[in-house]
């Protein structure tokens, strides 16, 4: 196709827990590119209306990389992999596939190009940064509720204050990336 244009974002990279998402978009002709913000910059509700919105107008993908394949490969192989997945999920080829950031996934026969903040510059990507934290957040709810006491409903498995220190008092669940350093540092203390 000629002068199809696809967004690639990331998310979960920085999570202490689970898996890490990625989701492609492609739009549509009539979609209004002005509705489109980094998705760390809406909130839930925003976000979650924004995904409807996306999911019936837009050809979209979302991949991820396991938690067990993070620990494997380290955080950033598992993130190209999940934005891999996610861009091979496509029925259609993209003329340009625009990533956010500085490092793309490698692809033979593909025309990728890195966009640093693309998730704030650029609509596709910015779409693609909402699908994929939705996708995410909702997974890491519902693993919230066997994991009650660490609050990732809230925070979303990142390293907050609280997280941190219900780690400490409850130790390390297998849902948490141990090759992190906050949690290797709770495991293996020097």
């Amino acid at each position: 196709m000629n002068n199809v244009i696809a967004g690639v974002d990331e998310v979960g990279r920085g999570s202490l827990v689970g898996p890490v998402f990625a989701a492609t978009v492609i739009f549509k002709k009539d979609v209004d590119k002005k509705k489109f913000k980094d998705s760390k910059l809406l909130s839930k509700v925003k976000r979650e209306n924004l995904e409807k919105y996306i999911k019936n107008n837009c050809i979209w993908t979302i991949g991820s990389a396991s938690l067990q394949e993070i620990e494997k490969l380290n955080i950033l192989n598992a993130s190209m992999l999940a934005m891999k997945r996610s861009i091979k999920k496509l029925k259609i080829k993209p003329s340009l596939i625009l990533i956010d950031g500085n490092k793309s996934p490698h692809l033979i026969g593909y025309n990728l190009k890195c966009i640093v903040k693309g998730d704030k510059k650029i609509p596709e990507i910015s779409a693609a940064s909402i699908i994929a934290k939705v996708a995410r957040d909702r997974l890491i709810t519902k693993m919230s509720k066997k994991f009650t006491k660490y609050a990732w409903d809230k925070n979303a498995g990142y390293g907050t204050k609280e997280h941190l220190a219900a780690i400490k008092k409850f130790g390390v669940t297998n849902q948490h990336r141990k090759t992190f350093s906050p949690i290797h540092n709770i495991l293996s203390p020097s």
